[in-house]
């Protein structure tokens, strides 16, 4: 689980610091409220380690193997994968892809070793001041909203002059 269940923890995060910034109109008194970054970090990454936990034990229950690795059809006449020079043939055979986030050079784009993926924002161990998310699609403007609404001066950089 890379951005779904994991950014989901963190936008209810957010959606609950929108809550308290309204509360007063709503006659609740609550000064002093503080957010902990660690506290939900920790937090979050216990209940997702849970949740694999309890997914991968009833995968088991059902008898259906994980295999983990690099993957292709082959030319087999059957449906078959190899993974890792290993074959599998089977009636129905599900890829999950998953994907992995390209940092592009620094030779390409100057300084882009000094920033993290979309996949970084879940190791950050406490709230950055200050952030600049690049891009426009909707793990950007998630991310963007999270780290804003949580208390972090952030601005969005798109790669276009205009958004369609």
């Amino acid at each position: 689980l890379t951005w779904g269940l994991r950014g989901q923890v963190m936008w209810n995060a957010a959606v609950h610091a929108e809550f308290v910034h309204d509360h007063a109109d709503y006659g609740f008194e609550t000064p002093g409220v503080k957010f902990n970054w660690r506290t939900i970090k920790e937090k979050r990454d216990a209940y997702v380690r849970r949740l694999n936990e309890i997914y991968e034990n009833n995968l088991k229950k059902a008898h259906i193997d994980i295999i983990r690795g690099y993957g292709k059809f082959t030319a087999d006449p059957q449906p078959t994968v190899e993974v890792d020079g290993k074959k599998y043939t089977a009636p129905h055979i599900l890829i999950a892809t998953g994907g992995r986030p390209a940092v592009p050079p620094d030779s390409e784009i100057p300084g882009a070793s000094l920033g993290m993926t979309s996949d970084g924002f879940f190791d950050l161990e406490e709230l950055p001041r200050r952030s600049v998310i690049v891009g426009a699609g909707y793990i950007a403007v998630e991310i963007a909203g999270i780290l804003s609404t949580l208390g972090s001066k952030s601005s969005l950089l798109i790669r276009q002059d205009k958004v369609v």
